[in-house]
């Protein structure tokens, strides 16, 4: 029988479940123990107040987790430099113990059951990125850009010429009758007909 995850101290410091307080669950109306510490609705405490959490059981801390992104309310200039690469490397950190008692953790021990570091984390990255002119830019206007091979700073004016650049290309008329195209060019006329009327580029 495989041995539960959540068994021991060591485990549970990797994946944040915090055991044995009787805590419950702080979504109305849930009976689950609440093992896992979340940020309250109306953001973390200032330094001077210290730490503030809210406890939640593991399906609503999933949940909580799936719709949190860390750049919320950050100016476009505050995200770029969380991006850096090298972000965080200039503060200063505590020395490493050169004879430290307690091992490194195994790769094939860790468990992440509320998907902290995974798949999402790409996505979220994604969708934190902003134009330049911080105008607002949804999944789909995204998307659309790819589909044209825009930038997420392209202007209405690089809309129009990058739409009427592959529309010559793809449309039969200008390849001798050839409808190979066709299903590429549907697709660059409907992103460009859903970014025309998108907020970035009203």
């Amino acid at each position: 029988m495989a041995s539960d995850p959540f068994s021991t101290r060591r485990f549970n410091r990797f994946h944040g479940r915090v055991e044995g307080d009787g805590r419950p669950c702080a979504v109305d109306g849930c009976a689950e123990a609440g093992e896992f510490r979340a940020p309250p609705p109306e953001g973390p405490a200032s330094h001077a107040e210290g730490p503030r959490w809210r406890w939640l059981c593991l399906d609503h801390v999933r949940e909580f987790n799936s719709g949190y992104n860390f750049f919320t309310g950050m100016s476009p200039d505050e995200i770029e430099a969380a991006q850096r690469p090298f972000a965080g490397w200039e503060r200063e950190t505590r020395a490493f113990a050169a004879n430290g008692t307690t091992p490194p953790p195994k790769w094939q021990d860790f468990s992440d059951p509320i998907d902290a570091i995974g798949a999402r984390f790409k996505e979220r990255m994604r969708e934190a990125q902003a134009r330049a002119d911080a105008k607002p830019l949804s999944t789909d206007d995204r998307k659309a850009l790819k589909t044209l091979g825009l930038t997420i700073d392209a202007d209405r004016k690089a809309l129009r010429q990058r739409y009427t650049e592959l529309a010559r290309r793809y449309h039969p008329d200008h390849n001798g009758g050839d409808r190979t195209h066709e299903k590429a060019l549907q697709e660059v006329i409907s992103a460009y007909t859903h970014l025309r009327k998108a907020p970035a580029f009203a």
